[in-house]
């Protein structure tokens, strides 16, 4: 089992950063992918950013590509998702999720991975 808690979610004019971290209880997140989703109100759950665990390899949603950068910290054990520019339409519950990895799709679909933290709310007012 691997226990994931996000932090830095909050309130942001549109424009605005933040940064969301996601520490984990076990070292490579239990698996090689490592991704954060979100959720609207009323909407699914979407892919918003991804990477595996040594880094080589990135992925981003077309609507956050450019605008949000995913990394990790190997020694604190974490995964940062920084969010520039910030849209109203980015406003959503965001988790981080790790799972076994593989193609692509096994870092894009949320399907593809096993654990999630329990989110964190970001809200951008416009």
């Amino acid at each position: 089992q691997v226990q994931l808690v996000e932090s830095g979610g909050g309130l942001v004019q549109a424009g605005g950063s933040l940064r969301l971290s996601c520490a984990a209880s076990r070292r490579t997140f239990g698996g090689d992918a490592v991704g954060w989703f979100r959720q609207a109100p009323g909407k699914e759950r979407e892919f918003v950013a991804a990477m595996n665990w040594s880094g080589r390899s990135t992925y981003y949603a077309d609507s956050v590509k450019g605008r949000f950068t995913i990394s990790r910290d190997g020694a604190k054990n974490t995964v940062s998702l920084q969010m520039s520019s910030l849209k109203p339409e980015d406003s959503a519950v965001y988790y981080c999720a790790a799972g076994p990895g593989g193609g692509y799709s096994a870092y894009t679909r949320w399907g593809r991975y096993d654990y999630w933290g329990q989110g964190t709310q970001v809200t951008v007012s416009s």
